[in-house]
């Protein structure tokens, strides 16, 4: 069994947003013509975020990471206009472990060489259009949300750490029932995909 090692603790946030609005008040916003002045409000929001120490290294595990999940084809958006079922019917295709997809992969990493420095760095987007679909649906504004970040790094060689802001405290911020209950199963999703990717890099020689 891999050792893993994981804390929450919360942090607060601050995020620029309108006035307080209700799930329907901010769908019709979308939509809605405001001639008014720019109101700017600050709202505090507390957030889990998640730290997970993993004895394995950092190269197997992101193979592993990688190959558990799937990868989303941008051609899949275009299709939504044109044959909404067929784009569904793609990006169901697309699905990796635990229906979870990547959508980009950042090298920040590679990017340290830029100032002369080295380490082993990688920001995930992940997520699935068809689940972000389940809460915009109720209120847009879990697209602020969708995809999720998960970044992975290399604290010692044989040695990851794999952080992210657990999904049910972004998406509950909103108060919106059916939202919150979706980003705790996103929770689960991504905590299990983490600890298979975690066995099988163990796994290795």
């Amino acid at each position: 069994m891999t050792p893993i090692r994981k804390t929450c603790c919360a942090v607060l946030a601050w995020l620029t947003l309108a006035p307080a609005m209700a799930p329907n008040e901010a769908q019709a916003a979308m939509t809605a013509t405001d001639h008014s002045p720019i109101l700017s409000t600050p709202q505090p929001i507390s957030v889990t975020h998640m730290v997970i120490d993993i004895g394995v290294p950092f190269a197997s595990f992101t193979q592993h990471l990688e190959n558990l999940l799937g990868r989303y084809d941008p051609a899949a958006s275009q299709l939504v206009d044109t044959d909404p079922k067929a784009a569904d019917a793609m990006m169901a295709k697309m699905e990796g472990e635990q229906g979870l997809m990547i959508f980009m992969i950042q090298n920040h990493g590679r990017l340290l060489k830029l100032a002369g420095l080295s380490g082993q760095a990688k920001r995930y987007l992940v997520g699935n259009p068809r689940i972000a679909l389940t809460m915009t649906r109720h209120d847009i504004r879990a697209g602020l949300y969708a995809p999720l970040t998960v970044l992975v790094y290399e604290t010692q060689p044989g040695r990851i750490r794999v952080e992210y802001d657990q999904p049910s405290t972004l998406f509950g911020q909103f108060g919106n029932n059916e939202v919150t209950a979706i980003g705790k199963t996103l929770d689960d999703k991504l905590s299990r995909v983490i600890e298979h990717a975690a066995e099988l890099s163990a796994r290795q020689p």
